[in-house]
């Protein structure tokens, strides 16, 4: 009975050819290529986000130097406040101006616009963060008459 199942076998495939087993090559070709595609959008969206991660650092730093600023002086002196300088691989500007107001008296001071503006980056990935707030003018001492 074995032989007749083999004998059987024999007859289904065509005389001369031999059954397929395995793949081709132009299917592991093509196979290979869908991987290689698959990889390379792969790491190219990594990279992406690598560099979107860094650019999210450098601003998080450019904002806590701006706050760092701000938090040295609470008033500004008689003449404004203008001062620039490097940081950490940012250059920041500091610059202020008379801010007008309507309300007078004598114990009210001056308000000064108070501008930031810190740079980092080079050539053409140059970044700017701009910040602005209301500072007084520092008050003389009480019981000295300006």
């Amino acid at each position: 009975m074995n032989t007749l199942v083999r004998a059987t076998r024999r007859q289904r495939t065509a005389p001369g050819t031999r059954a397929a087993s395995g793949f081709t090559l132009l299917e592991l070709l093509v196979a290979f290529s869908i991987m290689a595609l698959s990889l390379g959008l792969f790491y190219r969206a990594l990279g992406g986000n690598a560099r979107a991660i860094d650019q999210v650092q450098r601003y998080q730093g450019a904002v806590v130097l701006g706050q760092s600023l701000l938090a040295l002086r609470d008033s500004v002196p008689a003449g404004g406040w203008n001062d620039e300088g490097d940081s950490g691989g940012y250059h920041w500007r500091v610059q202020s101006q008379p801010y007008g107001t309507d309300a007078q008296g004598p114990r009210v001071p001056v308000l000064y616009q108070v501008s930031i503006v810190i740079n980092w980056g080079q050539g053409e990935g140059v970044r700017t963060l701009a910040l602005s707030t209301l500072r007084p003018e520092r008050l003389p001492p009480v019981g000295v008459r300006p």
